[in-house]
């Protein structure tokens, strides 16, 4: 009798051990990166490419794992593309669910009165 393999886990909450209820509160951040990451990603739905440009990072997804880890969802949608060679691809475009702006701005407000976050 052979024993099943086992799954690999398929995201940072599963690595860790951590689920979404675990993380409901949005812990915010300092990092220069996670802050403008977080304003842009505010504005409107980033593919990692563009997350890495307007972060000023090279690994855009350790950014995004190290703000799920911080409580954010930042779910990764995988869209339908046409490359420019004309191959389809699915490339995935990240974006903050509407819980994660509410902690966003909750945080935010915060700050800004001087409060402990």
């Amino acid at each position: 009798m052979t024993a099943k393999p086992k799954k690999k886990p398929q995201t940072v909450a599963a690595d860790t051990g951590l689920s979404k209820e675990h993380k409901a509160k949005f812990t915010g951040t300092d990092n220069p990166r996670h802050l403008r990451a977080i304003a842009a990603l505010l504005r409107r739905p980033l593919p990692r490419e563009n997350l890495d440009t307007v972060a000023g990072c090279s690994n855009g997804p350790e950014l995004v794992a190290e703000l799920r880890r911080r409580g954010l969802e930042l779910p990764c949608e995988r869209i339908n593309f046409v490359d420019r060679d004309g191959f389809i691809c699915r490339p995935g475009v990240y974006f903050l669910t509407e819980p994660d702006r509410r902690k966003v701005h909750q945080w935010n407000a915060q700050r800004k009165q001087g409060g402990t976050v």
